[in-house]
Order: C-alpha cells, then sequence, then structure tokens
C-alpha cells in the first residue's frame, strides 16, 4: 500500500511540474502535441522506476510459415484504420499514445474542463463528447473524426465508455459502428491487462502490462465480434 500512496503523489507532483510547460506550449499546436505526448511517454517511466511496471505490445502475425498473407478485403491502401481499445488504466492511454504517435482519442467532455492538462488536450484536438445531454449527434462527431483521419490521424477510441476491472466485460457502445460505417474504416481491436497492474481503484503491482493488437475487422463487424476480439487477450 505504501507503494501505492507514493506512486500517486509522485505522479501527481510530475503532472504539477508539467503543468506550466504545457500552458507555454499552448502558443504551438506543434509544440502542445509534442508536450503532451512527451507528458504521457513520462508516465510509462515513473511507473516503471517506482512501481516496476513494464509494458510489451504484441502485433498479430502478418505471416504464415515464411508465406505473405494473402489481402482480406480489410486493408485500406491507405492503411487507416480507427482502433477500439479495451479501456482498464491510465497506463494503456499513455503506451497507445507512445506507439501510435500520430493519434486522437474521442473523450468525456468533462476533460475538457480540467485546469491547463484539458486545454493542452483541446489545442492536442482531442474530440469532446457530451453524455449528459441524451443521444450525441452522431453525424456532427463523424464529420470531424472524418476531418482529422484526412489530416493523417488515427482515431483511437475506447467502445465500453468506461474504464473496466480485470475479467469484466462492458457491453460496447453503439457509436464505434456509425462512424466506421461512415468512413468505411476497418477496426482494429486492441485488448490488454493493464487493470492488472494499474487499477482504477486499489493498489498498483510490479510486473509487464501487455497490449494487444488484433486482427483488423471490417467496417461492418457486429459488436460482438468486436467485444470478442478486444477481449480475446484481455485481463
Amino acid at each position: 500500500m505504501i507503494k501505492t500512496i507514493l506512486f500517486k503523489l509522485i505522479l501527481g507532483l510530475y503532472f504539477l511540474a508539467w503543468s506550466p510547460l504545457l500552458l507555454v506550449g499552448l502558443v504551438s499546436k506543434r509544440l502542445n502535441d509534442f508536450l503532451v505526448k512527451t507528458c504521457a511517454a513520462g508516465v510509462l517511466w515513473v511507473a516503471r522506476l517506482v512501481c516496476g511496471i513494464k509494458y510489451a505490445v504484441h502485433y498479430p502475425p502478418r505471416e504464415e510459415n515464411g508465406v505473405p498473407a494473402m489481402p482480406n478485403g480489410n486493408y485500406r491502401l491507405d492503411g487507416k484504420a480507427i482502433i477500439a481499445a479495451k479501456h482498464m488504466s491510465i497506463l494503456e492511454i499513455a503506451i497507445l499514445s507512445k506507439v501510435v504517435p500520430n493519434s486522437f482519442f474521442i473523450v468525456k467532455r468533462e476533460i475538457m474542463w480540467i485546469p491547463v492538462y484539458g486545454w493542452a488536450f483541446w489545442r492536442m484536438g482531442l474530440v469532446p463528447v457530451n453524455r449528459t445531454r441524451g443521444k450525441t449527434n452522431m453525424n456532427k462527431l463523424a464529420a470531424k473524426v472524418a476531418k482529422k483521419i484526412m489530416d493523417g490521424q488515427i482515431l483511437i477510441i475506447f467502445p465500453e465508455g468506461t474504464r473496466a476491472k480485470p475479467g469484466q466485460r462492458i457491453p460496447l457502445r453503439r457509436g464505434l459502428l456509425y462512424i466506421a460505417h461512415q468512413l468505411k474504416l476497418p477496426i482494429l481491436p486492441v485488448g490488454t491487462d493493464a487493470g492488472k497492474f494499474w487499477p482504477k481503484h486499489g493498489r498498483v503491482h510490479s510486473g509487464t502490462a501487455n497490449v494487444y493488437f488484433e486482427p483488423l475487422l471490417p467496417c461492418n463487424a457486429s459488436l460482438d465480434e468486436i467485444s470478442e476480439a478486444i477481449n480475446r487477450h484481455s485481463a
């Protein structure tokens, strides 16, 4: 428990120390993006230094017996896809931010209200949604996402809508399907066991957190198929 308290204290001081830099970074989007990404990478360093939490990223095989896999119709020539990830911890957010450097997230509107960090996220171009007013204007949301994807960015979305505990399966929200259908983008499921090491509540534990990139699914995949892929290797 002492390790957990120490970790949260050091992490709080770390975020506080970054606040002045992020304020300066607001003057330039390029500088702001670099500082936010660097801050996220630093979170991984703090987790490893204080708690002994490492991470490993796993990708699906592209070849079998040395023979390249045949195209299956899911791959776009431009390589674009929507990353649909299991959400268990701040840890996998930091990992995905590092391994997918040109990414952006759809987040709760309240995230943008966090002093300094919320402003930096807004400057970075994270897309907020207001869940308190009933149905989201999906057409407007899809248009915002489409513009960013045309600019070369990659959408990362947490279709469960909240952080899950290890072993917990939360029904996926249908917004993912709407965006995928509208933009004709395949879906790249991502699983994780990060909640075993850095849970939403409770103690942190040392070890190696894993992030699993699963094989692509077509844009017309069902929520059950996506959920099965996301949870295939998740804790």
